[in-house]
C-alpha cells in the first residue's frame, strides 16, 4: 500500500462537475492498494497518517499531527500509484489490487481514519478532479512494510 500525503490549507474533489468531498486545513491522502495488501497494511498506513507530525506547533516546527490540530483528511483512491514505469512508455498496473479488493481495503482505511478525524472522500473508481492548495509545500510518501 502506498499513500502520497500532502499538507493542505484546503482541498476538494469533484466528479462530473459536482463537489463530492471538501476539506479545510488538513491532509490530502492519495491511496494506492496493492495486490498483496492486508489488514495490517491498512492499519499501518492509517496509524502513520493520522499521527504524522507535519503541522507547525507554536514555535513553527512540524510537531503536530492532523489529530492534534483537529484537521481533516480528504482520502482519494488512486491505483495509478502502483504503476510500474521501468519498461517501455506505458505504465504497468499489475501490482495494483483488483478493484473489488482495493475498494474493500480503501473503505477499511476510510472507516479507521474517520474514527479519529473527519474524513471526506471522492468516489471509488470514478474519474475525479482533485483541487488542493499544498501548504508548505509538504508532500510525503508512506508505504506499508
Amino acid at each position: 500500500m502506498i499513500a502520497v500525503i500532502q499538507r493542505v490549507s484546503r482541498a476538494r474533489v469533484t466528479v462530473e462537475g459536482k463537489t463530492v468531498g471538501e476539506i479545510g486545513e488538513g491532509l490530502v491522502v492519495l491511496l494506492g492498494v496493492a495486490q498483496d495488501d492486508t489488514d495490517q497494511d491498512a492499519e499501518y498506513v492509517v496509524r502513520k497518517t493520522v499521527n504524522l507530525r507535519v503541522f507547525p506547533d507554536d514555535a513553527g516546527r512540524m510537531n503536530r499531527s492532523v489529530r492534534d490540530m483537529e484537521g481533516e483528511i480528504l482520502l482519494i483512491s488512486q491505483f495509478t500509484l502502483l504503476g510500474n514505469t521501468r519498461k517501455g512508455r506505458r505504465p504497468n498496473f499489475t501490482a495494483a489490487a483488483h478493484p473489488a479488493a482495493a475498494e474493500a481495503i480503501y473503505l477499511q482505511v476510510r472507516d479507521a481514519m474517520s474514527r479519529q478525524v473527519p474524513v471526506a472522500t471522492g468516489i471509488f473508481g470514478a474519474k475525479m478532479d482533485v483541487e488542493l492548495v499544498n501548504d508548505g509545500p509538504v508532500t510525503l510518501i508512506v508505504e506499508s512494510p
